[in-house]
C-alpha cells in the first residue's frame, strides 16, 4: 500500500521552487511596469518644467527629490529638437531573472520636443 499524503508531500515539494520563482517574477516584472509608468509621468513634468524656463541645475533637483536613482540626458539635436531622456535602475528580487534581462535593469524613458 502506498502513502497518499507522502506522495502529495513529495509532488508540492518538487513544484514549491518553480511556484515561488513564478510569484516573485511577477513581482518585479510589477515593480517594471509600474517604475516606466512613474518615469512617464516624471518625463512630462520634467518638460514641462523646462518649457517654463527652469534650468538643467534645478531639473536635476527635482529629480533627485523624487528618486536618487534617476538619470536625466537632455540632448539637443540639430538645433531643432530636444530629446529629454529619463532612466532609472532596477534591482531584481527574483534569482536568475538578472540572468535574462541583466543586473541591474535600466527602466528608460525618452521624450523629444522641438525647440522654439
Amino acid at each position: 500500500m502506498l502513502n497518499k499524503k507522502g506522495q502529495a508531500l513529495v509532488e508540492f515539494i518538487i513544484i514549491l521552487p518553480v511556484l515561488i520563482m513564478l510569484f516573485f517574477g511577477a513581482i518585479d516584472f510589477g515593480r517594471i511596469i509600474l517604475r516606466q509608468n512613474e518615469l512617464e509621468n516624471l518625463t512630462g513634468n520634467i518638460v514641462d518644467l523646462y518649457q517654463e524656463g527652469k534650468t538643467y541645475e534645478e531639473l536635476e533637483k527635482i529629480l533627485k527629490e523624487n528618486n536618487e536613482n534617476n538619470t536625466l540626458k537632455v540632448t539637443n539635436k540639430d538645433n531643432k529638437y530636444i530629446e529629454f531622456s529619463l532612466e532609472s535602475k532596477i534591482n531584481f528580487i527574483t534569482p536568475g531573472l538578472s540572468k535574462i534581462l541583466g543586473e541591474p535593469y535600466y527602466a528608460k524613458i525618452t521624450r523629444v520636443i522641438y525647440y522654439e
